[in-house]
């Protein structure tokens, strides 16, 4: 037996897995333990986690492998720096002694931080390193259902790639193409991103619902002036607008003299319809070049199945079109797209890669429903919200189901704290805050009164596998709620003259189909399909509130605030549950609601967390 612990840290987002002959047994990030969104710092939490749930420990791990490689990364910032010297140098002399000092010995690093966690873990050789784009590669195409796929991954940057092409086949995984940093489309986003006045790194959700309030205008300026974008979709920025390769900042001042108007400052100026446009602008762009990638990759080489990874791969609009086009017949994305998933990657790339290890095809896929995280049995559940003073009621299981649906069927907005914690940026029912997806005024109560976030930000559907074709133009699944796709023209319901005139956030408040809290403005929604196979409890929830309401959809949304990572424990659960507008909360098997509570417990701790 192989035990192999991957590790993703040091930039943002870290985490661990755990890779047993190949299985995927358990992940993580980093954020969920301490409370720190997208923490960067050596997992340790996470590690002791992902080994506790595989019943390893430390000392008998095998090999753990790092997500990416620090000598290959420092030589493209000494290569940046020289190229662009002097220009730059403030830049360079703030980042040498971190990586002189510390990131360049990163395997003592992490040799010693593996120490802490278990003194037994004695032998330095086992640790290894794997490329950042292959980790990414890695991560998408073996836990897929191909035997066979076109593997792309695009993000920031990685050691120097920003973009590559691999071919999967069976246990082996080989990139064919890539493009290097400066040109990113990761960071082309991430400079719209900071242009409009949200952090990178998190605020990129944010553009990318912003967009649809917005009209391109700004497209063919951004294709002139920003990207040389070819026919392929292969690119090449202009760097004279940006700041990003030796700067302090995204972008400089003739990038804003472009668009006419300064950085937004997110504390004072308000978002106008001018950001909006912005924002459907960049969006635009990002579709076009990866609808490009994708027509000319699928023309090439002739394979009908798409994988995808890196942050990039978050990005669900670009990815529902990606489908939709055609030019692949299937497409999976890696759930944990970003720098977590690089954990599980690097430890596959291990297994397959280096071990020669045997790859086992699961007909879904072998992600578990990404259901990969911490379980609390009952008794610890019970333990948990009594130490925090909660008032709570102990239901069978057929019982709770009932009392759920109809709390949700009332127009309760419910936190739904269930099983193993999901890997990844999204909830998807076991660490979910529900509600009703036909309530005309859910999605501004839920994000103003439980989330304490925008206004414009919209939410996703949970809907039944069988019933998805019914509800909206998608033909398959999106298990991991990472495909964009209209809501069904028939569940549609007609705007007035008045109504179809309005403008940016105007939009708001139309009731615009049968579901409205969770059809975005221009009639799409974030889809996320449901299975029995790997989630019952949630599919037996969505199956009664259909029964009652005949709606086989619910409002799902992640079980946090603004700022704050998702829930991981109970405490942590009845803490925000206290925190906010959320009705009742549902535990296990116990369920809160919230005037039965006592009032003193309630808390506004939004304050601990930086703003996003």
């Amino acid at each position: 037996m192989t035990n192999i612990l991957g590790i993703s840290a040091f930039y943002h987002d870290s985490a661990a897995s755990l890779v047993v002959d190949g299985a995927i047994i358990s992940a993580a990030q980093e954020e969920r333990f301490t409370r720190r969104k997208a923490d960067e710092r050596f997992p340790s939490n996470a590690i002791r986690s992902v080994l506790q749930t595989g019943g390893v420990l430390l000392k008998d791990v095998d090999y753990v492998v790092f997500y990416e490689k620090p000598l290959l990364k420092f030589s493209r910032l000494l290569e940046t720096y020289l190229d662009a010297a002097p220009s730059g140098f403030d830049s360079f002399r703030k980042a040498m002694p971190a990586w002189l000092t510390g990131k360049l010995f990163q395997k003592r690093i992490i040799f010693d931080e593996l120490r802490r966690i278990d003194r037994g873990f004695k032998d330095p050789s086992r640790i290894l390193f794997s490329e950042h784009h292959v980790s990414h590669a890695a991560s998408a195409f073996f836990p897929s259902p191909f035997n066979e796929a076109v593997v792309l991954t695009l993000d920031g940057v990685g050691e120097k790639a920003t973009t590559t092409v691999a071919i999967g086949r069976g246990a082996t995984l080989d990139v064919v193409r890539e493009l290097r940093f400066p040109h990113s489309l990761g960071l082309l986003y991430a400079a719209f991103c900071y242009y409009l006045g949200f952090k990178i790194n998190s605020g990129e959700y944010k553009v990318m619902g912003l967009a649809p309030y917005g009209v391109p205008r700004f497209k063919s300026l951004i294709l002139e002036k920003l990207v040389d974008l070819k026919e392929d979709g292969t690119f090449r920025l202009d760097q004279s607008y940006f700041a990003y390769a030796t700067g302090l900042k995204m972008t400089n001042a003739r990038f804003a003299s472009l668009f006419g108007q300064p950085v937004r400052r997110p504390d004072t100026d308000p978002l106008t319809d001018f950001h909006m446009d912005v924002a459907a602008s960049i969006q635009g762009v990002a579709d076009e070049i990866v609808l490009r990638l994708t027509r000319s990759l699928a023309r090439d080489f002739a394979i009908p199945n798409l994988c995808m990874a890196g942050g990039v791969a978050l990005n669900c609009v670009a990815n529902g079109k990606v489908l939709r086009d055609g030019a692949f017949k299937r497409i999976w994305v890696q759930p944990a797209a970003g720098d977590a998933g690089g954990s599980l990657g690097a430890a596959l790339a291990a297994w397959h890669l280096k071990l020669g290890g045997e790859r086992v095809i699961a007909k879904q896929d072998s992600m578990k429903g990404s259901y990969l995280g911490p379980e609390f049995g009952q008794s610890e559940i019970e333990a948990q919200l009594s130490r925090a003073k909660a008032v709570f009621e102990v239901m069978p299981p057929d019982q709770l189901i009932d009392a759920t649906a109809a709390a949700l069927a009332d127009g309760k907005a419910v936190g739904w704290f269930q099983g193993r914690m999901e890997f990844g940026p999204r909830a998807l029912g076991n660490r979910s805050i529900l509600a009703d997806p036909r309530s005309d005024h859910m999605q501004k109560t839920l994000n103003l009164k439980v989330k304490f976030r925008e206004s414009f930000r919209p939410f996703a559907p949970s809907v039944l596998s069988a019933h998805v074709s019914d509800w909206f133009d998608l033909e398959g699944e999106s298990p991991y709620m990472l495909l964009v796709a209209p809501v069904k023209q028939s569940r549609h319901r007609a705007m007035t003259v008045s109504e179809a005139a309005m403008f940016g956030i105007d939009k708001l408040n139309v009731r615009r189909s049968e579901i409205p809290a969770v059809t975005h403005v221009d009639y799409s929604a974030r889809i996320q399909t449901v299975h029995v196979e790997t989630n019952p409890l949630y599919h037996a929830l969505i199956t009664r509130f259909e029964a009652l309401t005949g709606c086989p959809v619910l409002v799902n949304t992640s079980f946090n605030v603004r700022s704050e990572p998702i829930v991981c424990s109970p405490t942590d659960a009845f803490r925000c549950f206290m925190g906010t507008d959320l009705d009742v909360l549902v535990a296990g098997n116990c369920v809160l609601h919230k005037p039965k509570q006592d009032s003193a417990l309630a808390m506004d701790y939004r304050g601990e967390f930086e703003p996003d």
